[in-house]
Parts: structure tokens; C-alpha cells; sequence
């Protein structure tokens, strides 16, 4: 196991009816900003719960997060904050909503190395994050682990761009499962999709013998496959311990735990940044075409973790070491697509013409190193998308 630091300060608040909490979360002589995105959660309830919570706190809001959060929208808050000397942020939504108010959080009080204290900077220039207004999130769609991380991915010019600080990770979150049961299909296969591959990113390298990191990951992948479908069954979909299982297991696969001593891969999140980025194709649904793809071409490198994962996960244990494996792949797309999502390029009416715009997208951003060793070179990442058409 690699030497590693692990801390996570966030206070969990599971359970239904718990945004209630929110009104001895927040102190009372905050001046707090809700925001949110597009307006669903007046819609489900949500809304009105925390403004109910919030009767005795003086608060303020701003809508419009975009789903991959745009760095124009969210530097508009700014102005609130100022006017208002708002000292509080509350997120209430999902990943990307939380996403872009740890930007607003760290351009708040961006002090920069120049004189234009641009908060861009922290964006383009990975400028450190040294101070940021005390956060706060109300989780509505399980998928990102972002109500307990400390990272964030913001949108400009088409451009996905992560940064990552400790002072924008939330010190509280509110998990309840009933905010779940309004979600459309598309959104509980892309968030079940999304944790699944968040864990399989920090899983499915190399083995360095961190036994518990692996036990763990193996259970949240099949947690997430046993419950995945059953929120997307008629039968079931309105079942809370079948949402309760999925958030929480979405919440684990990204607050650190399973990646901490162990190497991480991320590829296939970079390369499908650049489909979302080029083509706006949903992040879950790029994650469910690249994936597959990464375990074919990179299957030797991989070798003794997917034999692993082929017996632990799906309990594979019959025939010769490829057949496990090419069994063990083939059940990972059969399980993307019982949840709703592509497998393909040709999939989302995309194809070899398109390869050329996406490698030369990824040079532009400097993914010319990518997976845990580092050797998933340009022309790896061609032959990946090239695979996944």
C-alpha cells in the first residue's frame, strides 16, 4: 500500500427529512446565498424545505448553475456576494451545482499574485485556493461525491477545467434519499454510471495490496449494480432503501477514502471530458463509452486487477485468463446499457471522423500522459476512441 494522508471533515446528515438540519448547521448571523440550478427544486419541494429552515437566517439566492458549470454564470454571483456581504454558501443540487459554488466560494476571497486578482486564475493558471467562504450542501442527484470532496470541475469556452482545494470542501452535507425519487431516468442511470466509474478509476490499475481500498470498491461496484436497475424498474424505482443504498454509495466512491493508498487512472475521465467539451454529450454517458474501451486496450497493463474484478464483481471464475476478462468487460457494457446509457461512439451519431477534432483536443489541454503509469500517450488515446466506435 503507498503511504498516503486521509481526512475528510464533512458531516454527513443522511436520511429523510434532514435538510431540516440545515437551521442549526448555519449559524444564525450568516448571511447565507442559496444557489442552485435550473429551478427543479421548487418543483420537488426541495425548495421550500430550505427556505423553511431558513426562517431565521437572513439569505439571499442565485440560480442558473448549469449541468458542467460555466465559469461566466457562476462569476455573476459575485456581484450578490458583494452587494450583499454574504459570508455563507449553501449548494442545492447536484454535482455541478456544488461544483460551482466551490468556484464562487474560492473567487469570493481570491487574492491573486498580480495586481488583477482575477479569479480565472485559479482556473487557467491552478493558482492556489488560500481562503474561501465556508460551504454548505443540500444534495439532490446522487453521482459526483462532490458534497464531500474537495474538487470541482468549471466550464469556459467549452473547456472542462478541475481544481481542487481543501477550503472549498463542504463542511456539512444533507443526504435525503426521498429528493431522489422526482429524478428522470436519465439522470439515476447517468449518477449511478458516474459513481460506478469513479470507483472503477480508483480500483482497476494495479494492485499495491490495499486489501480494505479494494474490498470497499468492490462492494460499492456491486452495490451499484444490484440497485442501479431496480431505480429504474417500475417495480422499484420508488423504493428509499433503493436510494438510500445508490447515494450513499455515490457519496463514497469520491470523498477519498478508496482512493487514498492506492494508484488512480482518471484516463477515461479526460478523454471524455474533451466528448463532453466538443460534442455537450452528458459526462456519465462519455464515462460508459470511453471505459469499456480503456479496460480493451489496456488490458495487459491491467491484467491481474480486471481478472480481480472479474471474479470478485461479477464472479467470473470459468475459463482461461482473456475469456474472464472479455466476460467481465462485456457484462460492464450490459450493465451500462440496463442503465440507459451508450457503450459507443456510434452510439451518440458519432464516428471515425470525429476522432481526429478529440486527440487534437487533448493535446491542446496537455493529456499526453494519462492513466496510473502515465503511458496512455496521444496515440493511445486514439487507438481508445478508435476502439469505442
Amino acid at each position: 500500500m503507498l503511504n498516503f494522508n486521509f481526512q475528510n471533515p464533512t458531516k454527513i446528515n443522511f436520511g429523510e427529512g434532514q435538510i431540516e438540519v440545515i437551521s442549526k448547521e448555519i449559524p444564525l448571523t450568516a448571511r447565507v446565498l442559496i444557489v442552485y440550478g435550473g429551478g427543479s427544486i421548487k418543483g420537488n419541494g426541495v425548495y421550500q424545505q430550505v427556505i423553511d429552515a431558513l426562517a431565521k437566517h437572513t439569505w439571499f439566492e442565485f440560480s442558473g448553475i448549469e449541468p458542467n458549470p460555466k465559469y461566466d454564470t457562476l462569476m455573476k454571483a459575485q456581484e450578490i456576494i458583494k452587494a450583499e456581504n454574504i459570508d455563507y454558501i449553501l449548494a442545492v443540487g447536484g454535482g455541478s451545482v456544488v461544483d460551482g459554488a466551490k468556484f464562487i466560494a474560492a473567487a469570493a476571497l481570491y487574492e491573486g499574485n498580480d495586481e488583477s486578482n482575477d479569479p480565472w486564475d485559479i482556473l487557467a493558471k491552478q493558482q492556489p485556493v488560500t481562503k474561501a467562504l465556508p460551504l454548505g450542501a443540500i444534495l439532490t442527484l446522487p453521482a459526483t461525491g462532490s458534497e464531500s470532496n474537495g474538487n470541482s470541475v468549471v466550464t469556459r469556452d467549452g473547456t472542462k477545467i478541475p481544481f481542487s482545494s481543501p477550503l472549498v470542501r463542504p463542511l456539512f452535507a444533507v443526504l435525503d434519499p426521498t429528493v431522489t425519487l422526482s429524478l428522470s431516468d436519465d439522470q439515476i442511470g447517468n449518477g449511478v454510471v458516474d459513481a460506478f466509474v469513479h470507483t472503477i478509476e480508483q480500483y482497476l490499475t494495479y494492485s499495491v495490496n490495499g486489501k480494505v481500498q479494494d474490498r470497499f470498491s468492490e462492494g460499492l461496484l456491486q452495490t451499484l449494480i444490484e440497485e442501479g436497475p431496480k431505480a429504474l424498474a417500475a417495480e422499484t424505482k420508488d423504493d428509499l432503501e433503493v436510494r438510500a443504498n445508490i447515494m450513499w454509495s455515490a457519496t463514497m466512491a469520491l470523498n477519498g477514502l478508496i482512493g487514498a493508498g492506492v494508484p488512480q487512472d482518471w484516463s477515461t475521465h479526460m478523454i471524455g471530458h474533451e466528448l463532453t467539451g466538443a460534442f455537450g454529450i452528458d459526462h456519465a454517458r462519455t464515462l460508459s463509452i470511453v471505459l469499456p474501451a480503456v479496460m480493451k486496450v489496456k488490458r495487459e497493463q491491467k491484467r491481474g486487477k480486471l481478472l480481480q474484478y472479474a471474479e470478485r464483481v461479477w464472479h467470473i471464475t470459468d475459463g482461461d485468463e482473456d475469456a474472464r476478462i472479455d466476460k467481465a468487460i462485456a457484462l460492464t457494457e450490459d450493465f451500462f446499457v440496463k442503465m440507459g446509457v451508450p457503450v459507443r461512439l456510434s452510439d451518440i451519431d458519432l464516428g471515425s471522423k470525429d476522432i481526429d477534432l478529440l486527440v487534437d483536443r487533448l493535446e491542446q489541454h496537455g493529456m499526453t500522459a494519462l492513466g496510473e503509469q502515465g503511458d496512455i500517450t496521444l496515440d493511445v488515446s486514439r487507438e481508445i476512441l478508435t476502439k469505442a466506435l
